[in-house]
């Protein structure tokens, strides 16, 4: 919270909210119902056993890249059945790639001549015991994070329809509905409107204002814990065939970078999600045209007209018969 010569620092939330809007300023956090901080305490737990994981699996890799293992450089990567198998054969002592080769399974088989040189290294004694320990990190965290998944689950029961009504939406995952719900709750009346919720997230722009003058600013600062699910949100809408998050991210990428383009997407699945949870309708895409039909058809004839002579051609533009 930022102090302020002359502000109260007893306002209500409504109160907050509004500084939130015309000052930019953000409480660091409500004090949710004792249900929702349970919850909340149990997703943040679980995102530190999951980045713990990621970080062990680099540690695997990186382990097998200083043995020469070029793995990865065949597989999709050191930690799926086929890696798994033949990392556990090499650490049981097996070393001749052609028999370490013959270990892979499903599409991998067809690049087994590769796998082979892949596997051709210097593996030693070292990174066998290294190995061992890394996996036997990795399946514990793998049983960490499932009981704290169902663990979750059980606490998450009584707000199955708000989870619901999240998930409809492009590019959010259960896992992703499960954040957004222990860290802002399901109770929207506390924010007035979808731009405060927004701002009180730090997905919304900043601004600076020195002079007289007001300069864009990023975003706001806010719950590094929903910012990230929201972005990961953001990326995966934005992979989706035919939808409307997916051409708003293409829009906004090509002018201004992915980053920017995650970040204002991550502000429409939020915004989103205040309405949606605030009528308790699920969510009806409004398609990846979206952009084009709200338009004047004869604006965006002229606009592609002029990309098309950019090209070189001439088009002549006639209204199509009835």
């Amino acid at each position: 919270m930022k102090n302020v010569p002359g502000r109260k620092t007893d306002l209500t939330d409504a109160e907050w909210l509004a500084d939130v809007a015309a000052h930019g300023m953000v409480r660091p956090s409500f004090i949710p119902p004792a249900e929702i901080r349970a919850i909340r305490e149990m997703t943040r737990y679980r995102k530190t056993q999951v980045d713990a994981r990621t970080s062990e699996i680099q540690r695997l890799e990186k382990v097998l890249q200083d043995a020469g293992i070029k793995l990865s450089s065949v597989a999709s990567g050191v930690w799926n059945k086929s890696s798994k198998e033949i990392i556990e054969a090499m650490i049981a002592g097996e070393r001749d790639p052609k028999v370490l080769a013959q270990m892979a399974k499903s599409r991998i088989r067809a690049k087994i001549p590769q796998l082979e040189e892949a596997l051709s290294g210097h593996f030693g004694p070292h990174h066998a015991v290294v190995c061992r320990q890394v996996i036997e990190h990795i399946d514990f965290l793998d049983q960490s994070i499932a009981t704290l998944t169902a663990e979750i689950a059980t606490l998450l029961v009584p707000y199955q329809a708000a989870i619901t009504i999240i998930c409809s939406i492009t590019g959010v995952s259960r896992t992703t509905a499960e954040i957004m719900v222990a860290e802002m709750g399901v109770d929207m009346s506390r924010f007035p409107t979808a731009s405060h919720l927004c701002a009180w997230a730090g997905v919304a722009p900043a601004s600076h204002e020195s002079a007289g003058k007001r300069r864009p600013y990023g975003t706001r600062h806010g719950s590094t814990w929903i910012q990230r699910a929201l972005i990961e949100a953001a990326r995966a809408a934005a992979r989706t065939k035919g939808t409307y998050f997916s051409a708003q991210y293409s829009r906004i990428a090509r002018r201004r970078g992915p980053n920017k383009a995650a970040i204002a997407v991550a502000h429409s699945i939020l915004n989103v999600t205040w309405h949606l949870l605030t009528t308790g309708a699920l969510y009806d895409d409004p398609g990846a045209d979206y952009f084009l039909l709200r338009h004047d058809p004869a604006v965006e004839a002229k606009r592609l007209q002029k990309r098309i002579e950019a090209l070189g051609f001439e088009v002549t533009i006639g209204s199509a018969a009835a």
